[in-house]
């Protein structure tokens, strides 16, 4: 069917990356699934690294969480579980370091750029990121530029220097920040209870305006953060319950939201931001073109950084 595409074909991965660049996006972060030496979802990017192509600017970012049944509703059925120990670390970071050595992958500082999304995770990670460090230098790779993800609760606001890391990432839409959800009131509950529909009892609703007013009168951080936006989000494909919903996005508030994230990543000499996502269409959150909006949140990236060219 039109618009469908399959990541393993080399000419699916070169058109996607032909599209980004023609709209003003610098490269890709690939989430990269690493269980104690076992990777998973790993044959496009295998064949990104063994051909090649497409030369475009990539960086990995390891998902380190543990994989449930969360998509069903059913969050401790572990699939498959993260276990961590030194060893391991060095393997990990060994592996790595092939990827490292290509010349597509983005640099800090001429310093190869790895993302954490779960650190606090991580049993000890001042010894993690040693190790790391370590057997990155003794390959002949140098130091490595690393940055915590700031994806749940007990991750916002923690100094990255003081657990190993040089920066931190915001992830976006970031939940203790959403403010307040569309009405789940007495009418809506006594509505749910007599068979009627309620999709705002059924899920969490937010406005997607708000966030971004949100976000754009936030103070800055005291250390060293690169800032993230999003498109859009609504993850109830993969939950039957409790998804989050940003309702009322349009590629015009999305753009401004973008537009001060820019203006404050120059402010602060940082040197890129994260725009999640390209085309994480389980989570209703991308920039990949659809039926209802076609190219407009490409346009609006676009738009919105020639303004600081």
């Amino acid at each position: 069917p039109p618009g469908q595409y399959d990541l393993r074909l080399e000419e699916a991965r070169i058109a996607q990356a032909e599209l980004a660049r023609e709209y003003g996006i610098y490269g890709f972060c690939y989430y990269h699934y690493w269980f104690n030496g076992k990777r998973l979802l790993e044959r496009p990017f295998n064949e990104v690294l063994a051909s090649g192509r497409p030369d475009f600017p990539f960086c990995l970012c390891w998902a380190n969480e543990e994989w449930t049944r969360a998509w069903d509703g059913r969050t401790s059925e572990t699939l498959i579980g993260q276990s961590y120990d030194s060893q391991d670390d060095v393997n990990h970071i060994r592996w790595l370091i092939n990827a490292f050595r290509d010349e597509r992958y983005i640099r800090i500082e001429g310093k190869p750029l790895f993302f954490v999304y779960r650190a606090s995770k991580l049993p000890d990670s001042l010894n993690t990121t040693n190790i790391w460090r370590e057997e990155a230098a003794k390959a002949g790779i140098g130091d490595i530029f690393l940055a915590r993800v700031e994806s749940m609760m007990g991750e916002y606001s923690v100094d990255p220097v003081k657990t190993g890391f040089d920066a931190a990432v915001e992830f976006q839409p970031r939940w203790r920040d959403l403010g307040k959800p569309f009405d789940r009131g007495f009418m809506s509950r006594v509505l749910a209870r007599v068979g009627f529909e309620q999709p705002y009892m059924a899920h969490r609703f937010y406005d997607y305006g708000s966030v971004v007013e949100r976000m754009i009168n936030e103070a800055k951080p005291d250390y060293k953060r690169f800032s993230c936006v999003c498109p859009q989000w609504d993850n109830s494909p993969r939950r039957k319950a409790d998804a989050v919903i940003l309702h009322n996005s349009t590629p015009e508030l999305y753009g401004r939201w973008l537009e001060t994230s820019v203006k404050r990543s120059i402010e602060s000499g940082n040197e890129f931001i994260i725009i999640n996502a390209w085309n994480e269409w389980a989570e209703g959150n991308h920039l990949e073109p659809c039926l209802k909006w076609g190219r407009a949140y490409l346009e609006a990236t676009r738009n919105t950084l020639q303004k600081f060219v």
